[in-house]
């Protein structure tokens, strides 16, 4: 593997909390001290922005993703070593997935989600073999977890795939397990299939 790319998926807002834009500049610097890539969606607005100027203050290499439609929404970040413009949500998320060797969730809204279970569902399916976690800042997924921990019990997760989304309150120990877990996959990656 060469450089270390991981794709951060996040809100285009702040949120309520403080120690959300916190942990999105903590994450963002950790990437970058520790000579990786970022690839995020591409926006200059809220956690994704905080992260992507922490990883380029740091520096650390920052790849962006956004559709065109969403320039002028997501302030569209212009100081990137690349800044990737394409058509459809479709593109932007099949190239952000393309481009990284493992994904992290922080805080976010329902793009966060959608994004997050679309790659834990193709990890299931065996697209591919790229480990995939949870940044859980203030308690912030304790539902969800709890309510995939359900699912499990309920008979609609199988057991053996909820472990497959890694969570945490350590950014760093989770990005040091995300990059472990990184190195020993070995499914090819195939997203033409989806």
């Amino acid at each position: 593997m060469s450089t270390f790319s991981l794709c951060i998926y996040c809100g285009s807002k702040l949120g309520a909390a403080p120690g959300y834009e916190g942990a999105a500049r903590q994450v963002g610097t950790l990437i970058g001290e520790r000579g990786w890539q970022l690839v995020y969606g591409g926006g200059n607005a809220g956690l994704m922005g905080t992260v992507a100027n922490a990883t380029l203050a740091a520096g650390g290499r920052v790849i962006g993703v956004i559709p065109q439609s969403l320039m002028a929404r997501e302030h569209g970040h212009t100081g990137l070593h690349e800044l990737h413009v394409v058509d459809t949500m479709h593109q932007r998320k099949q190239m952000m997935a393309e481009r990284a060797d493992a994904f992290l969730a922080l805080p976010g809204g329902i793009g966060t989600f959608e994004e997050l279970f679309e790659v834990w569902t193709w990890r299931q399916l065996g697209y591919h073999d790229k480990p995939v976690g949870l940044l859980n800042v203030e308690g912030y997924y304790d539902g969800l977890l709890a309510f995939l921990d359900q699912s499990v019990a309920q008979g609609f997760v199988p057991a053996a795939q909820r472990p497959l989304l890694q969570s945490s309150t350590d950014a760093a120990e989770l990005l040091d397990r995300l990059s472990r877990d990184a190195r020993t996959a070995s499914a090819p990656d195939d997203y033409r299939k989806i």
